[in-house]
């Protein structure tokens, strides 16, 4: 459970300033970012460092500790706003070198997939001593652990793990089971078997080192600073403005990520060969289809617009706050959103509708009725196919309703209605007074279609 982090290799000749080293070396990668020709003088073996005195407090002794200079003591002394702006058009490699001159042993990089691999050839470049750190789920793809073995080989560290608390992933699983979040959504299994662990992690640090990029995913990373306080996580001091964030990728697109590691010859997932593009943990991540967006492999059976895990839930805007940062709340204790669903080929359904819908057994016409909430990511995403299912279904003889189920109601709809999750799809049968739960989380409008067509 407990966390340690790697330290790079010492590089010879380590630069004085990122700008000097641009000027004096030869310009090899399109994406403006300058690296050593002779990688041969760049020696790869991991060495011992002796620990300086005012390094930062270990959570375990440290595989090898840094001796790094003096960083700043609180966030809120420097106007990263300001840097970030003034970095806008700077290399990633130039922004990596800013990052570890600044907070030395006390930044580390957050290690996981392609994006990362780039970020520790950069900290390599550098010629400074770098920190790595990297989340170990339980559920992996197995070419994921075979990357990170590939990786430590060929940088010659020892990357150290944070893993899950045992028993609250115990719970969990007996509980709710192992799929859980096919059901419910991924944010529980993500906060216990991710954000927690890394949270643990980022309190012994100052600052960290991530691969997000603003193309990768639309709904939530479009805007992201190459360097920011952090807005969710507390660094080593505890409180606002303990922890820095540096993004140095965030303006790379993923095109040009691929480019530099093939030039690089770096150790890369495997997976990426079989269509993989984004890879998580192996449930919840699949191969996408050519002109399908990357993140599309993740959580797919979500609202685009938020597949965040947690890690970086503070790219997600909280539409439900008011112009006073308070949330906006209804009279039955659920947040405040635009009602969903609403169109004329859409019957939506009171309570008492739905329970005389309930007590008939042989009904004019067939219903499909979905359970939801507005509020619900999952119910916003499927919007589109059940409205489009409506105006299909819009003369066939078969109605198509809602029923708002949460707040009040949601007791009623749990009891009555078999509703486990948002949305809940039924079909009422023409001639049977039990309706049937549609079973699978597929919800464009072709696979409602086949689920209506098979019991109409």
């Amino acid at each position: 459970m407990a966390l340690a982090f790697s330290s790079s290799a010492v590089i010879h000749g380590s630069l004085s300033s990122s700008s000097s080293y641009e000027q004096q070396q030869p310009k090899v990668s399109h994406m403006g970012i300058t690296q050593p020709m002779d990688r041969s003088r760049i020696p790869l073996k991991a060495v011992n460092f002796t620990q300086r005195s005012l390094a930062m407090k270990p959570l375990v002794p440290l595989a090898a500790t840094i001796v790094a200079p003096e960083v700043e003591q609180k966030a809120e002394a420097d106007d990263y706003e300001k840097l970030a702006k003034e970095l806008t058009n700077a290399s990633p490699l130039k922004i990596m070198d800013k990052a570890l001159e600044k907070f030395g042993s006390e930044i580390a990089i957050a290690f996981s997939g392609a994006e990362d691999v780039a970020l520790l050839e950069y900290a390599r470049l550098t010629g400074r001593p770098f920190r790595v750190f990297s989340l170990d789920t339980g559920r992996l793809n197995p070419e994921t652990y075979q990357l990170f073995d590939a990786v430590e080989k060929h940088y010659g560290i020892r990357i150290e793990y944070m893993f899950p608390d045992a028993v609250e992933v115990q719970a969990l699983v007996r509980n709710k089971g192992l799929y859980s979040f096919y059901e419910d959504g991924h944010q529980e299994c993500c906060r216990i078997r991710k954000v927690r662990p890394l949270r643990r992690a980022l309190k012994g640090l100052r600052a960290w080192i991530t691969g997000q990029r603003k193309d990768q995913s639309p709904g939530t990373r479009s805007e992201i600073p190459i360097v920011q306080i952090d807005p969710s996580f507390e660094g080593l001091d505890g409180g606002v403005g303990s922890l820095v964030k540096w993004n140095p990728v965030a303006n790379v697109d993923g095109s040009d990520i691929w480019n530099f590691l093939r030039a690089m010859n770096v150790p890369v997932n495997s997976l990426h060969s079989q269509g993989y593009v984004s890879i998580g943990c192996e449930p919840c991540t699949r191969a996408v289809l050519p002109g399908q967006h990357e993140r599309e492999g993740r959580w797919w059976w979500e609202d685009s617009k938020a597949k965040e895990c947690g890690l970086h839930k503070g790219n997600i805007k909280d539409e439900s706050m008011n112009g006073n940062g308070n949330a906006t709340v209804h009279a039955n204790g659920s947040a405040a959103h635009a009602d969903i669903f609403d169109t004329n080929d859409i019957v939506s359904l009171s309570r008492p509708g739905i329970e005389n819908l309930l007590k008939l057994e042989n009904r004019r016409e067939p219903w499909i009725v979905v359970l939801y909430a507005p509020w619900c990511r999952f119910c916003q995403a499927m919007e589109g196919s059940y409205v489009e299912l409506a105006e299909k279904l819009a003369s066939s003889g078969v109605k198509v309703a809602k029923f708002r189920g949460d707040g009040e109601q949601k007791t009623f709809a749990q009891e009555e209605l078999q509703l486990g999750s948002f949305p809940t799809i039924l079909f009422f049968p023409r001639q049977s007074s039990q309706p049937i739960k549609y079973p699978s989380e597929k919800r464009d409008v072709d696979s409602l279609l086949a689920f209506v067509n098979a019991l109409r």
